[in-house]
């Protein structure tokens, strides 16, 4: 493909996932069992037959950078081209954190001048999406665009004010782009998916530097509206994001629904992930699953309904788990009930617990001592 990739995974979101991010950067959080959220924004790129992607990376990232050792999962692994992973870097320059996205993309500004690529697809990594980015680009080079912007309509009225927002005319050009607004004017939400060709990203991040601006949507998409030809590309299809724990736990619930099962799970395109060498769940006698989700290396004696279970649980004698998210490797003891709940990964749950959230989710965050008797 004529384009080189770039995903934003440095965010932090801290106060909208609280606890689920003190460990873990948002475009590491486990989705469906057996993904994480970057694994969807890396295989739409490999989907697309974009040979080298750059993943900027900054909070919490040891889980992220685990996650992404090996570029072989998503078919990066090879002579032209590659996956690269950049963090904040110390140089005689700069020894800033990135302050802001096109703060990140400036600092490996030596990733885009090095490439041969006319275009960049960039793209955030805490999204849940399939999309050919060919598509977005055909339209880019239709419209003679200078930079094109991904949206969509938003699902849910009341959640667009934690997006950007735009108005488009009857050729698709963005007229108005508002940051997060506090009365939203539009419906239409931008997916923080970009195509921009790259002399021109080159040329508008140096600018921003010049003048101390750091962030990618207010310092180069608004700030540039009425100067550069910004045309947004509207999808239908299924977009999620989960920058916060309600998107997140309702994102992993609408996975038990078998149509978005079947689009994600056997649809081509395919959705690519770091695979563990686990045994299948073992469900024991006296197990009871209904309407759920276990993943691989999961030893189910109890009962679970409307739930997703993580890689390598144990879920103990008489518990019962109704509507909520059991995150990796966490051990449930004999008579536990947990509902309406997020338990956070690596977790002991002494036997006898009970954990229900009354209002909203809870998240569950226990380090007991694991003690088998």
């Amino acid at each position: 493909m004529r384009a080189i990739g770039i995903v934003l995974a440095g965010g932090t979101s801290t106060h909208r996932m609280k606890e689920l991010a003190n460990h873990r950067a948002v475009a590491a959080m486990p989705i469906a069992g057996s993904y994480r959220s970057i694994d969807f924004a890396l295989s739409n790129m490999s989907n697309s037959h974009i040979q080298k992607v750059g993943v900027f990376t900054q909070y919490n990232a040891g889980s992220l950078g685990e996650h992404l050792s090996s570029s072989k999962w998503w078919d990066f692994g090879r002579k032209q081209g590659g996956l690269y992973v950049f963090t904040p870097t110390v140089t005689a320059e700069n020894n800033y954190w990135y302050r802001g996205t096109a703060d990140a993309i400036y600092q490996n500004l030596a990733f885009l001048r090095n490439s041969h690529e006319p275009y960049v697809i960039i793209t955030s990594g805490d999204c849940v999406y399939k999309m050919d980015y060919n598509k977005v680009l055909e339209f880019h080079i239709e419209k003679k665009a200078d930079i094109t912007v991904v949206c969509r309509d938003a699902a849910d009225l009341a959640s667009v004010d934690r997006f950007g927002t735009i108005k488009m005319n009857e050729d698709h050009r963005i007229e108005e782009f508002e940051e997060k607004p506090i009365i939203a004017k539009s419906s239409t939400i931008s997916c923080g998916i970009y195509v921009v060709r790259r002399r021109a990203l080159i040329e508008m991040i140096e600018k921003c530097a010049e003048e101390d601006r750091y962030d990618f949507v207010r310092d180069v998409l608004i700030r540039f509206k009425d100067i550069k030809r910004i045309y947004g590309y509207k999808t239908n299809a299924y977009w999620r994001n989960v920058a916060s724990v309600d998107d997140y736990f309702s994102t992993n619930m609408d996975f038990l629904k078998p149509e978005v099962r079947d689009y994600f799970f056997k649809q081509y395109p395919e959705i690519y992930s770091k695979v563990d060498d686990l045994p299948p769940a073992k469900y024991n006698t006296g197990a009871k699953v209904r309407n759920s989700l276990i993943a691989s290396g999961t030893i189910v004696n109890g009962t679970i309904e409307d739930s997703l279970v993580f890689r390598e649980t144990y879920i103990g004698n008489n518990c019962y788990i109704k509507n909520s998210i059991i995150l990796n490797d966490v051990y449930i003891g004999d008579n536990t009930h947990i509902e309406n709940c997020i338990v956070e990964s690596h977790g002991t749950i002494r036997a006898n617990s009970f954990y229900k959230g009354e209002e909203g989710i809870k998240i569950v965050v226990e380090k007991n001592e694991r003690f088998i008797i």
